[in-house]
């Protein structure tokens, strides 16, 4: 699988916003207004679409789409996602790491357990979590765990090709 071929969802699409094909915006970006910093944009994954021209509306945002003209056109891709191209994402270099990457790699511990593969992840508010789905016959009984994605004090080491992040972490936790 081609990670240039890879979509990322960065936001999706809102309510209709007036009569001439204008809808609003719901923006995943860390600054909602960088989601016009890509293009083009892939509704439901599937057609490419440009941003004709776009503004702040409140404390929202609102964009008008070429090709769509008209709020039927408008409501027809109410609540689709709004996909790019993984290869437009910014590089992070070799320290940083995209949730995404994270996805199937194998988790083991500085004493060389294999803990299993990271299933998702997610943020609590306090800090990210990797879940982790146990290898069948895990020797302590574990189906699943979930472990703070915390540089240093758990997770030690993120090797992008191998695709093995190495944690500190008691295999019987």
């Amino acid at each position: 699988m081609s990670l240039a071929s890879d979509k990322v969802i960065v936001g999706k699409i809102g309510a209709p916003y007036g009569v001439k094909g204008w809808v609003k915006i719901n923006s995943y970006t860390e600054t909602p207004e960088g989601i016009f910093d890509y293009a083009p944009w892939f509704l439901g994954d599937e057609k490419e679409y440009e941003i004709d021209q776009w503004r702040p509306h409140g404390k929202s945002l609102v964009a008008k789409i070429v090709g769509v003209d008209s709020r039927d056109d408008a409501e027809r891709i109410k609540n689709l996602d709004i996909n790019i191209n993984a290869s437009q994402l910014p590089d992070l270099g070799d320290e940083g790491v995209y949730w995404r990457e994270l996805t199937g790699m194998k988790v083991v511990t500085t004493q060389g357990y294999d803990l299993g593969v990271v299933k998702e992840v997610f943020n609590t508010g306090a800090n990210d979590v990797i879940h982790v789905k146990a290898n069948v016959g895990d020797a302590f009984g574990q189906k699943e765990r979930l472990l703070p994605f915390v540089f240093d004090e758990v997770v030690q080491e993120v090797d992008k090709e191998a695709k093995v992040i190495k944690v500190d972490w008691d295999p019987g936790f």
